[in-house]
């Protein structure tokens, strides 16, 4: 046999330690995820960027559409093609 004992595994704190290397693993990759999602989803079909990011297109197409929009006019239309039932 040889000469030199085997080390006892690590039985306490092995959970815990696991956690702390994965959780620190899982929040980098997300972190990551997040700023390519903002910096790369932006680009339209030439692979140029018209603006950067999700959230600032959307918020000037919600923008520009509501602009424009007059509601009671819509509600009318809607209400002459007899959408609603408890309005006549």
């Amino acid at each position: 046999m040889a000469s030199g004992t085997l080390a006892k595994p690590q039985m306490r704190g092995l959970l815990a330690k696991r956690l702390r290397f994965h959780i620190v693993g899982a929040f980098t990759v997300a972190l990551g995820v997040a700023a390519l999602y903002k910096a790369f989803s932006g680009l339209d079909d030439a692979c140029h960027v018209d603006e950067f990011g999700v959230a600032e297109p959307r918020k000037k197409a919600y923008a520009d559409f509501y602009r424009n929009y007059d509601s009671m006019k819509d509600f009318e239309e809607m209400r002459r093609a007899g959408i609603f039932q408890s309005v006549k």
